[in-house]
């Protein structure tokens, strides 16, 4: 968002007041956050405000086409203000992280179905999941710690067996 909020807010039609431009100052400093994000950062910066104001304030900001929100599958609704361009999503399993990324194809909707079924298509949503190389280098790093199986030893007497090796029938 590189315009002023309250220029953005009044070209949209959009009274301009202070929740409002703490709403919208929150989506654009962390895209990608849900809506109790939002109203963290909003009470840090202006002090009260009603979760429902937020949420009110959310859908004005979406219905006006200020912001985008998206919702993964199994997570709460996601806010940001790159909107206007047909760009998907990188989230990861582990941390929830999202990151944007531009369109496959390069050209709206950038996935075309086999069969339109009639529809006019003017737009294509993916989330690409996997996990993040943060998430990546903390697995690695646990998995070189762990000892593996050949150098796990079981003292005798923790085998269950009373400590007599049995063979195998």
């Amino acid at each position: 968002m590189s315009a002023d909020p309250a220029d953005l807010l009044r070209q949209h039609g959009i009274q301009v007041t202070a929740q409002r431009l703490a709403v919208l100052r929150a989506v654009a400093g962390q895209p990608h956050t849900t809506a109790d994000g939002v109203a963290e950062v909003v009470k840090a910066e202006i002090g009260a405000i009603s979760r429902q104001s937020v949420y009110d304030t959310l859908g004005v900001l979406v219905d006006e086409g200020m912001v985008r929100r998206i919702q993964p599958a199994g997570s709460p609704g996601r806010y940001e203000t790159r909107v206007g361009d047909n760009h998907h999503h990188l989230l990861c399993r582990v941390c929830g992280r999202t990151a944007d990324v531009d369109c496959a194809a390069g050209y709206v909707p950038c996935l075309t179905p086999v069969d339109d079924m009639g529809y006019e298509i003017d737009e294509a949503e993916v989330i690409y999941w996997g996990r993040c190389p943060e998430c990546m280098s903390q697995a690695r790093n646990e998995n070189a710690r762990r000892p593996t199986d050949a150098t796990v030893s079981t003292p005798a007497g923790n085998r269950g067996d009373g400590g007599a090796a049995r063979p195998r029938t």
